[in-house]
C-alpha cells in the first residue's frame, strides 16, 4: 500500500470496558465513504478514512459508540456492555441491502481470473468476511421483522425483563421463520411460553454474553 493510501486508512483497537478484552467481529462503518470493516481476533481493524470522518461501532449486546476522526493516531475503542435488558431484539432496520450499502465489499472478494493472486491478499479477505457478516445480519434482521416485541407481547403476557428473556432464549431460526407462516409464529410463540414457564426462575433470565475475542 502506498504512502498516500495509507494516510488514508484510520487504525485502531476495540476493547471491552471493565475487562479490556480484545472484541472481534465489531462492525465499523465510516458514514462519510460507507466503507466497513471488521475487527480481527485481536480487536484491531482498518478501514479507509480521512481527518472528519465519522465511525459508528457496533456490536450486539454493546452499546453502539461514534468516534471523529479529529487526527490519524491509532484510535483506542472500548465498548460497554448494554444493561441486564440486552434491547437487542428488533434493534436493527428491517431493510437492508448490503450490497447496495457496500458495493466495494463485494467487488473485492471475488477472484480475477487475470491476477487469482489477489484471493489472498488482505483486503479481499477483509471483503469476505464482511461479505459472511453481512450475509448473516440479512438473516438475523429477517428474524426481527418477525419476532417482534409488539408482536410477541400481544401473544403472551410478558413484558420488561421477562419480555426480554423471553424472546432472547426462544429467539426462532432463520429457517423457521422462512419457512412458516404467522399462524405457525404464534403456535411456536405460546408452545415456546409454556416451556418458559416451567423453567425455574433462576433460568428465566437473558443469558450472559460471551465477549467476542481474548
Amino acid at each position: 500500500m502506498g504512502a498516500q493510501a495509507q494516510q488514508n486508512v484510520i487504525k485502531g483497537q476495540v476493547i471491552e470496558s471493565g475487562t479490556n478484552a480484545k472484541m472481534s467481529n465489531v462492525f465499523i462503518k465510516n458514514t462519510n465513504n460507507s466503507q466497513a470493516a471488521l475487527s480481527d481476533d485481536n480487536g484491531n481493524f482498518e478501514i479507509r478514512g480521512i481527518m472528519g470522518n465519522t465511525l459508528i461501532i457496533s456490536s450486539p449486546g454493546y452499546v453502539s459508540d461514534t468516534l471523529y476522526v479529529a487526527d490519524m493516531k491509532f484510535k483506542y475503542i472500548t465498548m460497554a456492555r448494554l444493561g441486564i435488558t440486552l434491547g437487542q431484539v428488533n434493534v436493527r432496520g428491517e431493510r437492508f441491502d448490503p450490497r447496495a450499502e457496500y458495493p466495494s465489499v463485494y467487488q473485492k472478494s471475488k477472484v480475477y481470473v487475470l491476477s487469482p493472486t489477489t484471493w489472498f491478499g488482505k483486503e479481499a479477505k477483509d471483503a469476505r468476511r464482511l461479505k459472511k457478516y453481512f450475509a448473516q445480519e440479512v438473516k438475523e434482521r429477517r428474524i426481527d421483522s418477525a419476532f417482534t416485541r409488539t408482536y410477541v407481547s400481544s401473544i403472551v403476557p410478558l413484558k420488561g425483563q421477562d419480555l426480554d428473556a423471553f424472546m432472547n432464549l426462544y429467539r426462532p431460526t432463520y429457517e423457521f421463520v422462512t419457512s412458516n407462516n404467522a399462524e405457525s409464529m404464534a403456535v411456536y410463540i405460546n408452545d415456546s411460553y409454556k416451556k418458559y414457564m416451567a423453567l425455574p426462575p433462576e433460568k428465566r433470565v437473558v443469558p450472559k454474553l460471551e465477549t467476542t475475542g481474548q
